[in-house]
C-alpha cells in the first residue's frame, strides 16, 4: 500500500526536460495537462487531491524554471530537480495543513520523511534528465 505523498515523481522527469528544452510555458503545459488528465481519469477533479496536485505541481514547475533561469551556468538538472522536489513537498505539506490537518505537530512529524524522500527522488530524476538532455544534444550535433 503506498504511503501518502511519497511518490517517485517520475512525471517531473518530463517536466524538467521540457523546461530545459522549451522553457516555462512548455513545462507548465506538461504539468497542467498531467494534473488535469490524471484527476479526470481517477475521479478526483476539483477534489482535495486535485488541489494538492495542482498547487504542488505549479509551484515546483515554477521553482525549477526559476532555478534554471537564475543559476544556468552554476548548477545542472540534479540541483534543479532537487529544488523542484522540495518545493513540491513543501507546498503539499502546506496544503495538507491548510485543507485537512490543522495540527502543526502532525505536519512537523512527517516533514523529515517526506522532504528526505523528495531529495532522494530529486537526485534520481535529475540524473535521468541530465542523461536525456545529453542524448538530445548529441543527436542534434550530429
Amino acid at each position: 500500500m503506498p504511503v501518502p505523498w511519497l511518490r517517485l515523481g517520475l512525471a517531473n522527469i518530463i517536466t524538467l526536460t521540457t523546461i530545459y528544452l522549451y522553457g516555462l510555458r512548455g513545462g507548465m503545459t506538461v504539468t497542467l495537462t498531467r494534473v488535469f488528465i490524471r484527476s479526470l481519469l481517477t475521479g478526483t477533479f476539483l477534489g482535495p487531491a486535485f488541489i494538492m496536485s495542482l498547487g504542488a505541481g505549479v509551484v515546483s514547475t515554477f521553482v525549477m524554471w526559476a532555478f534554471i533561469a537564475l543559476f544556468r551556468g552554476l548548477a545542472g538538472p540534479v540541483t534543479a530537480s532537487i529544488s523542484g522536489a522540495l518545493a513540491h513537498n513543501l507546498m503539499q505539506l502546506f496544503l495538507a495543513y491548510f485543507l485537512f490537518v490543522r495540527q502543526i505537530k502532525a505536519i512537523l512529524l512527517v516533514s523529515p520523511v517526506i522532504l528526505s524522500f523528495g531529495v532522494i527522488t530529486g537526485v534520481f530524476n535529475g540524473i535521468v534528465v541530465n542523461l536525456i538532455i545529453r542524448k538530445i544534444r548529441q543527436r542534434n550535433s550530429e
